[in-house]
């Protein structure tokens, strides 16, 4: 567990690291089974978010940074769990990327983010609420992606503790 926990502090630290805005380093709320909650900033730059690394990603041995799938609350920008998909390789603006829960797919659009990593936004904003109530009623996500060499990925991550996190986040933005 302490090493999952180091796990989910490294990548929030390389998140918070990589955010212009974010001068505070991230602050754990709690790990809850395969997710962990985590608060930075205060006031109007305030953020709040869930997140969790895959169980398993194809192919093996794909040359990747950090990968992740995160949902986020800015209560100065009054957004409450935004989902982004942290790809770990360099994308095309605008590539096509998915999440799918259960029978449930939902469509992705990616972008360069730092760097050269890609990450992945939700197309619809429509979306954005069955999507998470899927996240919280399912057992796992699978994303996907293709990175900017065409090489197409498969990440499954387990949604055990995704919706005890997400209250925590919500809790602590107040949103």
């Amino acid at each position: 567990m302490i090493r999952i926990s180091a796990l989910f502090l490294s990548a929030a630290m390389a998140l918070v690291a990589s955010a212009p805005t974010q001068a505070e380093p991230a602050t754990l709320l709690g790990a809850y089974q395969n997710w962990s909650a985590y608060s930075s900033g205060t006031g109007s730059s305030m953020t709040c978010y869930a997140l969790s690394q895959p169980r398993a990603s194809t192919p093996r041995g794909a040359k990747r940074s950090a990968i992740y799938l995160m949902v986020s609350d800015w209560p100065g920008r009054k957004i409450k769990a935004e989902p982004q998909i942290v790809l770990g390789y360099p994308v095309k603006a605008d590539a096509a990327a998915s999440v799918a829960v259960g029978s449930a797919k939902f469509a992705f659009f990616a972008r360069p983010n730092n760097g050269n990593d890609g990450a992945a936004w939700l197309q619809s904003l429509a979306e954005n609420a069955r999507l998470i109530d899927s996240m919280g009623k399912g057992v796992s996500a699978v994303a996907s992606g293709v990175s900017a060499r065409g090489t197409k990925t498969v990440d499954t991550y387990s949604l055990a503790g995704f919706a005890d996190a997400m209250t925590k986040v919500h809790d602590t933005c107040k949103m």
